[in-house]
């Protein structure tokens, strides 16, 4: 299949006027219906990653009903990516460590990617320029986050994630990912937890979060972090020291590369406002059982 622009509708709630076909040439949108959109890593019971699945492989049910599936995609195809870092004091001693993995993510991402990145202490703030908000380059993502990220004061993590969904949807990639580095706690965000996991589910946006944890920190919450994750059908991680950040930011990276991307309408006239459950089921055309990752649902306005 050739490789497509999806609506700016679906980009930013996972639900965007617009239907697809299968057929070989490029799909044609249009303003009569919406799709939902998913992105669906598969692996085998080793853990290893399944590539070259056809669509027929793939079922997708929303509320134990099947859906017609209308787009879809398997190639690595380029994403608008965002790190979200905390910039709070607690970060201070693994500053270096931080900026080091994220740089080493970007040279492991598709070169084709575009990249920004948030700090966040008591407020929020991009690294980059207004004039140039996106990077694929390492050296200047680096640079910028050195020159950007000196930790100190509290953390607005909700406020993050917040802005993060906002601000990743200028990007022009249809594929959108946050990756989050904290700590998991918050003590100065104007949103709530409740409301910022809300907007996760009403976006398309795969969330990744990797949880830095002092023992000492009563404030640290890394299952807010993983709940996060676990409902955009990212992954959580929480590396038991500095050094396995860059590790998990490698592990990201390969995640983000193998994704497929699946779009199909949902029941409009049947279906209630509110959170509506979703699940993807994959055959091997080779009898190999599957697992597949995927968003929980979706919040429908």
């Amino acid at each position: 299949m050739k490789h497509v622009r999806l609506p700016a509708a679906v980009a930013a709630l996972g639900l965007a006027g617009a239907t697809v076909g299968l057929a070989q040439q490029s799909p044609v949108f249009s303003a009569r219906s919406e799709l939902v959109v998913l992105h669906v890593l598969v692996k085998d019971r080793s853990g290893a990653y399944v590539g070259g699945l056809p669509a027929d492989a793939f079922r997708v049910f929303e509320e134990k009903q099947p859906q017609p599936i209308r787009f879809f995609a398997a190639e690595d195809a380029p994403v608008t990516v965002g790190l979200l870092i905390d910039n709070s004091g607690s970060m201070s001693p693994v500053r270096d460590r931080v900026i080091a993995a994220s740089t080493t993510f970007v040279e492991s991402s598709n070169p084709q990617d575009e990249v920004f990145a948030l700090v966040f202490d008591d407020d929020v703030r991009p690294v980059l320029e207004p004039s140039a908000p996106f990077t694929s380059d390492a050296g200047v993502l680096r640079r910028a986050l050195a020159d950007a990220f000196r930790p100190a004061g509290r953390t607005a993590l909700y406020d993050a994630v917040d802005r993060g969904l906002r601000y990743v949807l200028k990007g022009s990639r249809e594929r959108q990912v946050l990756v989050v580095v904290s700590d998991g706690g918050d003590n100065a965000s104007h949103a709530g937890f409740t409301g910022a996991l809300i907007s996760t589910q009403a976006s398309n946006t795969t969330i990744y979060t990797v949880a830095l944890v002092d023992p000492l920190d009563s404030e640290s919450n890394p299952g807010r972090l993983a709940k996060f994750a676990a409902t955009s059908g990212g992954a959580s991680f929480a590396p038991h020291d500095v050094a396995g950040v860059d590790h998990a930011l490698q592990q990201i990276a390969l995640d983000i590369r193998h994704s497929y991307t699946i779009g199909y309408e949902p029941p409009g006239a049947r279906r209630p406002p509110g959170f509506h459950r979703l699940r993807v089921d994959v055959r091997s055309p080779d009898g190999r059982k599957l697992v597949t990752r995927t968003r929980e649902g979706y919040h429908a306005p």
